[in-house]
């Protein structure tokens, strides 16, 4: 049914009209221009999702064969030492999360009554 649609020149040519006339030959020219920008960034999507799954997939199938000995030995000792260092690490930053959290309260008071004034 679409095939025939465009089968001549005349049909087409009808249609182009019908589309002038429905949508402004001012708003066509931004339109046009929309609609390549959209395919312009999905086509670098696309490239991108493609370029990020073919490096990823050797890097997987080299890295466990190049050195698994390794991180088993080195695998043992690490469990220890990291808890104490994580807590610590969680205690610090949730002390400057606090501390943001007390000066953007104190400076949006300072500017909520400044915007009062």
């Amino acid at each position: 049914m679409i095939g025939d649609l465009f089968d001549s020149p005349w049909k087409i040519a009808i249609i182009a009209v019908l589309i002038i006339v429905l949508f402004g030959a001012r708003k066509l020219p931004d339109a046009a221009r929309s609609l390549g920008k959209s395919m312009r960034i999905l086509k670098t999507e696309m490239q991108s999702m493609h370029d990020d799954d073919e490096p990823a997939q050797p890097a997987a199938v080299q890295a466990p064969v190049a050195a698994p000995a390794p991180l088993q030995a080195a695998a043992t000792p690490a469990p220890a030492t990291p808890p104490a260092d994580a807590q610590a690490q969680l205690a610090a930053l949730q002390e400057q999360i606090n501390s943001l959290q007390q000066s953007v309260g104190a400076n949006g008071a300072a500017t909520d009554s400044q915007q009062k004034r």
